[in-house]
């Protein structure tokens, strides 16, 4: 496989869309594309801005550093995180997509753009977007500048507004199968063993960026405590001791985030097939786990008791004895 049809796969019918509508007559000037988290939507909105914006006999820039592509996302939470993306390195963002950052697009709408005719502003992620920020942004989605297309990524588009909803077209992205899955994995990460790209297939549920964070983190270890704890549930806290050596003594808020999702989306898995009895308390404990990553990334909190929760949370929901 290559790069070209890494970009394309899962993805065919979202190009196809945005190609025909390219090539139509009036292209419309606001897309939604919606999803699962780690489907690769933004990867999508920087290429299909750069095919927007390309000009025939123009030299291109990088799409992060080109001049008609606006990307809006979560700034840095300080100052010192700030130099640290500068550097390269790790950083903590912000909660929201500040209405600064809106009106300050809306100031760069009102000169021509750079290279072309065209201009494209992404939005990554619309759902990050502050209740302020959403109201400015819907004077620009109501009267779009001539030339200026948006791209608003959606993990989550039934919480947007129904008015931003309804001035976007949408573009639908759908998780691969676990062999377009596996193949992708095979080539991106050629060296690792066929058991530990199956429990990434398998912990991923179709998600590519899910699955190659599994492998990047090493995260199959907490993957398997999670599964034994919800097989076999955990009286003695045996398998929560055992969750917390996998997940680490000083977890950051990344790696504890991860373990919230394998737990929520191994709940999800065995809610699916548990009989009717067992549904309602697998259905709540995911509901619990939602709240829990919700909060991990903004609030204070104590790292080993956040360990002992999810495993709690998990050991609750596994099936009774006998």
């Amino acid at each position: 496989m290559t790069g070209a049809e890494a970009k394309l796969i899962g993805h065919e019918d979202a190009w196809a869309s945005w190609r025909a509508a390219m090539q139509g007559q009036r292209m419309h000037h606001a897309w939604l594309l919606a999803g699962r988290r780690g489907l690769g939507k933004a990867g999508f909105a920087l290429s299909a801005a750069a095919e927007l914006v390309a000009q025939t006999g123009v030299p291109q820039p990088d799409p992060l550093s080109h001049p008609d592509i606006i990307l809006l996302e979560r700034p840095p939470a300080t100052s010192d995180d700030e130099k640290k993306r500068e550097d390269g390195k790790d950083f903590s963002r912000k909660r929201n997509i500040s209405v600064d950052q809106i009106r300050g697009m809306q100031r760069r709408l009102t000169t021509r753009p750079t290279l072309g005719p065209r201009r494209a502003i992404i939005i990554d992620a619309a759902d990050d977007l502050e209740k302020s920020a959403v109201n400015a942004l819907l004077k620009s989605l109501e009267e779009p500048p001539a030339g200026s297309f948006f791209l608003l990524v959606a993990h989550r588009p039934g919480g947007l507004l129904p008015t931003v909803r309804s001035r976007c077209r949408q573009l639908r992205f759908h998780g691969l199968t676990d062999g377009q899955l596996g193949d992708l994995l095979a080539m991106r990460e050629p060296d690792i063993k066929p058991q530990l790209r199956q429990a990434a297939v398998e912990a991923a549920q179709g998600s590519p960026g899910m699955a190659l964070a599994f492998i990047d983190d090493e995260l199959a270890p907490i993957a398997c405590e999670l599964r034994d704890i919800m097989r076999h549930g955990d009286a003695d806290f045996t398998r929560r001791a055992a969750l917390a050596a996998a997940i680490g003594t000083r977890p950051d808020r990344e790696r504890l985030l991860a373990s919230v999702r394998l737990a929520r989306d191994i709940c999800a898995e065995n809610a699916r097939s548990a009989p009717p009895r067992n549904q309602a308390r697998l259905i709540d404990t995911h509901a619990r786990l939602v709240r829990l990553g919700a909060e991990i990334p903004y609030a204070n909190f104590d790292p080993a008791l956040t360990v002992v929760e999810i495993g709690g949370l998990l050991a609750e929901a596994a099936p009774p004895k006998g």
